[in-house]
């Protein structure tokens, strides 16, 4: 009985999944089968790879989430394959894994670009063999022009980041350290770029250390241990991105200067939403990666089916505070859904 009820409960669910039209496989290095090409037509069945820089993090699960919502809200049959690889770091693994899906014959790649140059000879590969791409997050360089990009204006959203410190720290400022995360990465770049612009306008802020966390946890805590060492009167951090965030949270926390250095982050992972209503970190820097999952998908759909141009997107960003952490429109990027999408 208890076997039947299994079976019948995974038979229920893939009817369900059939009726609004939606598949999606986290296939483990990509699909099965399937046509080559751009599409069959407005009813034809449409078979997308969505590849994020890297699996296992909150904000790429947050692009999955997005991505399975359009597939099921889309007219006709669309199959999501979601795969990556473990770290955003494994360019060749991210280069290899898509080059599988454009074997495999996928009508579309949805992916966010560890390498902005290196995956530039990717996305032009699968446009000769007639494979859509739509980039989400992280672009190539250079964009073609018929590839749109749907992701945060990094610049703009980091130019932002030394107002939020010097709002912080007062009329007399202080020191400053940066936390960027990968380099040779386009939204590493974007938001150094913005940064380092907005801090052109605060004199009062000193930018004293810059150290890369690598998209690593424990590579956070150790370079922000290493800053806080050679600077022991700092007063605040930028830190690019997830894991750096986090690693230079818990440093400060084991520095016992909680509160006391000034933490603005990129992204709302749980523990980044915990340290906001805990004091340690003061501001955050929130994309909505729902959001270019769902836009992402959307595209791509629009594009192999009806063969016309779609244009770049800016997601959008929203800053994040103890303040206004429960406010509805600010909830509604943190914990999205499918029946009330932040698009």
């Amino acid at each position: 009985r208890q076997l039947l009820a299994v079976l019948l409960a995974a038979a229920l669910a893939l009817a369900a999944a059939v009726a609004c039209g939606a598949q999606v496989r986290e296939s483990g290095g990509g699909g099965q089968g399937g046509s080559q090409g751009g599409g069959e037509g407005q009813s034809g069945p449409v078979r997308l790879a969505v590849v994020p820089k890297a699996i296992g993090f909150d904000f790429w699960e947050q692009v999955r989430l997005g991505a399975e919502c359009a597939a099921q809200r889309a007219e006709g049959e669309v199959d999501i394959q979601w795969d990556g690889v473990t770290a955003e770091t494994d360019v060749n693994g991210q280069v290899n894994l898509l080059q599988n899906f454009i074997q495999q014959g996928v009508n579309g790649l949805v992916y966010a670009a560890t390498d902005a140059k290196v995956l530039y000879q990717v996305t032009e590969s699968a446009k000769q063999q007639n494979v859509t791409v739509v980039n989400i997050d992280s672009g190539t360089e250079p964009q073609p022009d018929d590839v749109p990009v749907f992701a945060t204006d990094n610049v703009a959203a980091a130019e932002r980041v030394p107002d939020l410190l010097a709002e912080e720290l007062g009329e007399e400022g202080g020191k400053v350290a940066f936390i960027p995360f990968q380099q040779g990465t386009l939204t590493n770049e974007q938001r150094e770029e913005g940064f380092k612009r907005g801090l052109e306008q605060h004199p009062e802020l000193e930018l004293v250390a810059e150290q890369s966390s690598q998209s690593d946890y424990n590579v956070a805590l150790r370079v922000t241990e290493d800053i806080l060492t050679a600077n022991p009167d700092l007063d605040a951090i930028f830190a690019a991105n997830e894991p750096g965030v986090l690693g230079a949270a818990e440093a400060v926390r084991q520095a016992g200067k909680a509160g006391e250095v000034v933490i603005v982050g990129w992204d709302a992972s749980p523990e980044e939403i915990q340290g906001v209503r805990d004091g340690v970190i003061s501001a955050l820097v929130v994309q909505n990666p729902f959001r270019m999952g769902y836009d992402g998908v959307n595209a791509a759909v629009k594009i192999i089916r009806e063969g016309t141009q779609v244009e770049s997107q800016d997601t959008g960003a929203t800053i994040v505070t103890k303040d206004n952490l429960e406010d509805e429109e600010v909830q509604s990027v943190l914990d999205p859904s499918c029946e009330n999408p932040p698009v």
